[in-house]
């Protein structure tokens, strides 16, 4: 059982929206989850300004998990898929006899994004586009909400290692009917 948080945001895209969404929605995440020193920057999609961070090494991490999703997808694997980012702190592991034998990755929050792609007729095009503005907006609802929460706050481990953008471990999965890619 999770004994820390997992956020989930669902989120029904098109092929022409899937790669702009994904970026700006893990780019949100990112934005509001890493404690080094942040570039802020915006992007906007279907009316909605998102956050994100202006670094390099983040926006690359980003740019090949979209990737990878939208090749699962064009790949016909299936129409739905997943991207979850995980953040953990590094602590000591242990052994049988108490003596410790390194370091172990432990998760201290999990984001869900459940993404299904659907391509709407174009007399839906309008509504399909007002429901995924609207969804955008409820997922930085969703994020500002968490992160400012006590559940939120508390769930973040003390920074010992104040190097780089993120002093936290982050892995990115990336799931394609139910099974992880890349």
């Amino acid at each position: 059982m999770n004994t820390y948080p997992t956020i989930t945001i669902d989120l029904i895209l098109d092929r022409v929206t899937i790669k702009d969404v994904l970026h700006a929605i893990l780019d949100a995440i990112l934005f509001h989850r890493l404690f080094g020193t942040v570039k802020p920057t915006t992007r906007e999609v279907f009316g909605v300004t998102m956050p994100g961070v202006s670094d390099a090494e983040m926006g690359q991490l980003v740019e090949e998990k979209v990737e990878l999703f939208w090749k699962g997808i064009e790949e016909g694997m299936s129409k739905r898929g997943q991207i979850i980012i995980t953040f953990s702190e590094k602590r000591p592991k242990k052994s049988w006899f108490q003596v410790y034998v390194g370091e172990e990755d432990v998760p201290w929050e999990q984001w869900i994004i459940n993404a299904e792609i659907q391509q709407p007729r174009d007399r839906d095009r309008q509504k399909f586009d007002a429901a995924l503005s609207n969804t955008l907006t409820k997922a930085i609802h969703t994020m500002l909400t968490h992160t400012s929460s006590d559940r939120g706050r508390t769930a973040v481990p003390l920074i010992t290692n104040a190097t780089g953008i993120s002093p936290f471990p982050i892995r990115i999965a990336v799931k394609v009917g139910g099974v992880e890619i890349g």
